[in-house]
């Protein structure tokens, strides 16, 4: 049938078919300098909408993501089973270029992983990194005036020469997270692991197959082959990305005004909080 009417029916037809909604995850885990990676607030949108597909027969999770923010990467696992369970709706994730740290935690939360053969998974460990540069302003000739209201309220600053105690501090906490990182991961994938807590969890990274063997996923795939073998005959809609953070701050007359304040904003944040702990 051709001719508006024809439009009509296919639009009426493509309404009715069954559907799975796909989210694209990309980029670092949480607050990031002096724009945005993933958080919580900025993928809900996503989620709600992929949940809330009319006939929707799956939830796809395509994560492309070193990792990052311990925090976000909960949240967002999180909500995502809320919404599963909610909804009834089973979950699909796809480690794309790499699903690492934080990544693998969000993957964690669908009910099936899949991984290309040169997909990158894993490194289920927590790292810390910054810099000292207490040597730096005394060649210099600058006075580090730091006053603070509780003893450790400035441990490990970036300024100040390195204390072994707040070292030790840095690494328990480390410990938490990392058993915390672990517990999700057995909770979630259960029997399917394949070794010991040494080697699924001293924060290497695997490729494809090998993190199949492992159990840290549960088959080798694309997207859209190893939806057209489940789902033969859905249309898979892809809920889209909100607008990036650097179109936002261009948008507008104030524009690049915004743009210079947000990186000068991140610089000094970035000199003053060197060390961060995240799921890399």
């Amino acid at each position: 049938m051709n001719g508006p009417l024809g439009e009509i029916v296919k639009k009426f037809q493509k309404s009715r078919a069954d559907k799975v909604a796909v989210v694209r995850l990309d980029g670092v885990i949480g607050h990031v300098g002096a724009g945005r990676g993933m958080t919580i607030d900025s993928v809900e949108p996503m989620f709600k909408r992929a949940f809330e597909t009319e006939r929707v027969k799956a939830v796809v999770i395509v994560i492309n993501s070193p990792g990052g923010s311990p925090a976000q990467s909960e949240y967002i696992a999180e909500r995502i089973r809320q919404l599963s369970s909610e909804k009834g709706v089973p979950v699909l994730a796809f480690c794309e270029d790499i699903a690492a740290s934080g990544g693998y935690w969000i993957a964690c939360a669908a009910d099936e992983i899949f991984a290309a053969h040169t997909s990158l998974v894993g490194s289920i460990g927590v790292v810390s990194s910054g810099f000292g540069f207490n040597e730096v302003i005394d060649r210099l000739g600058v006075q580090r005036r730091l006053y603070t209201a509780g003893d450790n309220k400035a441990r490990l600053d970036a300024f100040s020469p390195e204390n072994a105690d707040d070292v030790e501090w840095l690494k328990g906490m480390q410990s938490e997270l990392h058993q915390a990182f672990i517990a999700w991961v057995k909770q979630r994938r259960g029997k399917k692991l394949a070794g010991t807590d040494e080697e699924l969890f001293n924060g290497d990274i695997w490729i494809g197959a090998k993190a199949r063997d492992v159990g840290l996923v549960d088959g080798i795939g694309v997207m859209r082959s190893v939806v057209a073998e489940r789902y033969p005959d859905v249309e898979i809609t892809v809920i889209s990305a909100p607008k990036p953070i650097l179109a936002r701050l261009l948008s507008g007359p104030s524009g690049a005004a915004a743009l210079t304040d947000a990186v000068v904003s991140g610089v000094l944040s970035a000199v003053e909080k060197t060390q961060r702990i995240e799921f890399r």
